[in-house]
């Protein structure tokens, strides 16, 4: 595990924090604006709004979402995806770093879970990455692409990506309590 570079070295420790901690900044800023935006993406379509719209799979299943924002929810619905491309590099980045800095708390106990970190940071990469496919995805499906190719590959982008997320916050928000409880064991 050893040998998985860090995709942030070029950073140094110092420079890690400071971006991780803008990232943190500026990720719950963008996410309280999604989420003001969001809530008038609700319908009984959607009641998760965007994310319904991510996860929806089907052509039919996206027309009807569609049909039932309206005009304005589409109008909001591409401000949303737009700003979406603004937070997927900060979320990515941030989500990154945090497990490189979590895994460097790991690694006087347990070179494998310091490894794990890194591979979470590439992880985060890659939900970085396809959260932008599936927002293309989505785009298409906005702007009247035919068939269910577009949002299908929505679903098959966004349910690796929500999995990808969860783990690294996992991973992230349990370092330090991992880190003590295994300080304490020695």
């Amino acid at each position: 595990m050893e040998r998985i570079p860090d995709p942030f070295a070029w950073l140094g420790e110092e420079g890690q924090w400071r971006l991780f901690l803008l990232s943190l900044v500026l990720g719950i800023v963008i996410m309280v604006a999604l989420n003001d935006q969001g809530r008038y993406l609700q319908t009984a379509e959607a009641p998760d709004g965007i994310v319904t719209f991510e996860l929806i799979g089907s052509k039919a299943g996206a027309d009807r979402i569609l049909n039932s924002w309206g005009e304005r929810g589409r109008v909001v619905a591409g401000l949303n995806l737009g700003l979406d491309y603004l937070f997927m590099l900060v979320y990515a980045a941030g989500l990154g770093l945090g497990a490189v800095i979590a895994g460097r708390s790991h690694a006087r106990f347990s070179l494998v879970r310091a490894g794990f970190g890194r591979i979470l940071a590439w992880a985060s990469l890659l939900a970085g990455l396809l959260d932008a496919i599936e927002n293309y995805a989505l785009i298409r499906v906005l702007l009247g692409a035919d068939g269910d190719f577009w949002p299908v590959l929505s679903r098959w982008c966004a349910r690796p990506k929500f999995a990808i997320v969860g783990v690294v916050l996992a991973y992230v928000l349990s370092a330090p309590l991992i880190t003590r409880l295994l300080a304490r064991s020695r």
